[in-house]
């Protein structure tokens, strides 16, 4: 979701193709032989692996439409520094909550909470994380909004800023285009969910 976000921010237009991970193609093989993993960009013959590197490489091979990181070294350390913490954080917190049940989950909701907290003083009464304009950080923690409906989780009760945020990011095109729709995700979570607990 990040590197079709980040395409379509800068107007780059691609060719998408889904990727049967039970089933490998040679295709995934041969461009990413080392984790054998998705998201990779192919550009020019040459791949790009891993979502925040092909979102650096997107913004900094189309550098004059929609900049995604900072200029200034110091604002690009520190939307760096949030990336990383969105995730190494939030993701595991989310993916706790979300595998486990009754006090575990509980505990897992609650650590979720504070990291988004954390990110909510962060972003304070900015439009975006990078200010007036949407960025790199905006672009890397948007997709897990996708997450919060599935998960019967109220970004707005808990982070009203957040979800103010959150709903300015779905109004930009690169964005609604780019997330999957929060009710099919879901029914798709709930199934996974019951197979992962019937193991």
């Amino acid at each position: 979701m990040r590197v079709r976000i980040a395409l379509r921010e800068k107007g780059v237009e691609f060719d998408m193709r889904e990727e049967d991970l039970s089933n490998k193609s040679p295709l995934l093989l041969k461009m990413n032989p080392v984790h054998k993993k998705i998201p990779i960009l192919v550009h020019n013959g040459k791949p790009v692996c891993e979502s925040l590197l092909i979102v650096q490489y997107v913004d900094e091979s189309w550098v004059r439409e929609s900049p995604l990181l900072p200029s200034d070294p110091y604002e690009r350390a520190r939307a760096g520094f949030w990336v990383d913490y969105v995730d190494k954080k939030l993701y595991p917190a989310m993916r706790m909550m979300w595998l486990s049940t009754g006090e575990a989950q509980e505990a897992g909701k609650k650590e979720f909470i504070e990291f988004l907290k954390v990110l909510e003083g962060e972003l304070g009464d900015k439009a975006y994380f990078g200010g007036e304009t949407f960025g790199y950080v905006d672009v890397s923690l948007i997709p897990f909004y996708s997450w919060f409906y599935a998960l019967d989780f109220s970004i707005v009760k808990e982070c009203p800023k957040l979800g103010a945020w959150a709903k300015r990011c779905m109004q930009r095109e690169s964005v609604a285009k780019s997330l999957p729709d929060q009710h099919k995700l879901r029914d798709f979570l709930m199934e996974l969910h019951k197979k992962l607990q019937a193991k």
